[in-house]
């Protein structure tokens, strides 16, 4: 049995990071979400169920500088561990993308806010078994992608989502009025693996 996942929230100076995961139920259950609001070191589970299928979209050339260099050292860690790169899906970055320009623009606060919401657009177009996402935020580096990442390496909540059994994955970065990155990862698992 799946440990339940942790949403934590890490800050360290200007840089900040958080995680959370989401584990689909079995085939048989009925069809809602129960989600347990998230807070400093909670559990929360998310159940979904009801999937479409639809063809997996794998493409890079949508991804912005900072997106493509995070997804690639992402990816660069996963396969140097012996663990296999995560396919880019730009349905999923699109909703990655989403959520750091609202975390951008302060209509949601830095953290998780909408997770399952997020979830279940991505089902409606990929049939998931588990789901989970890693945010940064930071400013003044010179390397924001390499920070974000690094951070989120150093933390063990958000290094299980790396290196957890996902397939899929979209990120988005978004950029403040003030200067701050926003970073987010979704990580998936499809039904189909």
């Amino acid at each position: 049995m799946m440990k339940p996942p942790i949403f934590t929230s890490v800050a360290l100076g200007l840089v900040v990071f958080t995680t959370g995961a989401i584990v689909k139920s079995s085939a048989n259950a009925q069809n809602h979400i129960k989600l347990i609001k998230p807070s400093f070191h909670s559990p929360s589970v998310v159940s979904i169920s009801k999937s479409i299928s639809v063809a997996q979209v794998n493409s890079t050339d949508s991804l912005d500088p900072l997106e493509q260099k995070a997804y690639d050292q992402v990816n660069q860690y996963r396969t140097s561990n012996g663990l296999s790169p995560l396919s880019l899906d730009s349905r999923i970055t699109e909703q990655a993308r989403k959520h750091s320009q609202d975390m951008a623009n302060g209509q949601v606060q830095f953290g998780h806010d909408g997770f399952s919401q997020r979830i279940q657009v991505i089902e409606q177009v990929i049939p998931l078994s588990a789901a989970a996402e890693n945010a940064a935020y930071n400013q003044g580096y010179s390397d924001l992608a390499s920070v974000a990442v690094q951070g989120w390496l150093n933390s063990p909540e958000h290094l299980t989502n790396i290196k957890g059994q996902y397939d899929m994955t979209g990120i988005g970065v978004a950029k403040s009025a003030q200067g701050a990155y926003y970073f987010t990862q979704i990580f998936i698992r499809s039904s189909q693996n």
